[in-house]
């Protein structure tokens, strides 16, 4: 392998994850304080309706904060030779969750002055959104510095295979996928970005190659690997 190129995030991309947790903080925020809401205005046999209401919004605030983190994450990686860091900024989204609605399913569940109907519609409901908003905001699958440096270097390998020039590829504002040719129909008449699919990843996090410039430059290697062969016979 050639030089290993090691991920690093670029301050494009440090400041939209900044502005993205900012986002998510804001959101988890008003999910608490509706949480908090509910507890001490909505937890009552006259007001169930209400409550389960402020639970499906809650619910919403809270994967919305942690979509938004998760996004955030995806553009500045923690690294895995920080495994606390690592654990906390890629699981927050699930912390977050389960905290949204902890505290409310106990004060539910405890409640002596509701029906015991009302405890079980309401307190099902917000136990249900409660794993519902820890599943969701779990990552699974959590990205890293050293995840994307492999994949990195696996993209450009994999690039170099096919003669496509890993440090002149294409990728637009609005895409998600980096191209091998400028005339690419996909971002004809589109303004583009040039650069190394290495500053791809660290500028949008892009991490696939077009499949209409994968399919052209693996046509363009075999007619040139038959082309030299002919030469040479």
């Amino acid at each position: 392998m050639s030089e290993k190129k090691v991920f690093q995030a670029s301050p494009e991309a440090k400041g939209e994850a900044k502005k993205l947790r900012i986002f998510a903080v804001i959101a988890w925020l008003l999910a608490m304080a509706g949480q908090a809401y509910a507890i001490f205005n909505l937890i009552s046999d006259e007001m169930m309706m209400w409550l389960i209401g402020a639970i499906v919004v809650i619910l919403i605030l809270a994967i919305t904060g942690s979509t938004l983190w998760k996004k955030a994450n995806r553009l500045d990686p923690a690294s895995e030779k920080e495994p606390t860091r690592f654990f906390i900024q890629n699981q927050l989204g699930a912390i977050m969750g389960v905290l949204a609605f902890l505290p409310m399913v106990v004060m539910i569940l405890n409640n002596k002055d509701i029906s015991g109907k009302t405890k079980g519609i309401a307190g099902s409901i917000a136990a249900i959104a409660m794993v519902a908003a820890g599943v969701t905001g779990a990552d699974f699958n959590p990205p890293s510095v050293e995840k994307y440096t492999e994949e990195i270097n696996a993209q450009t390998e994999a690039a170099k295979s096919l003669s496509i020039d890993s440090d002149n590829v294409y990728w637009s504002k609005a895409g998600n996928k980096y191209h091998a040719y400028d005339d690419c129909y996909h971002i004809k008449n589109k303004a583009v970005t040039t650069g190394s699919i290495k500053e791809s990843w660290e500028q949008k996090g892009i991490s696939e190659l077009c499949k209409t410039c994968q399919k052209k430059a693996a046509k363009n290697s075999v007619s040139s690997g038959v082309k030299e062969l002919i030469e040479a016979n």
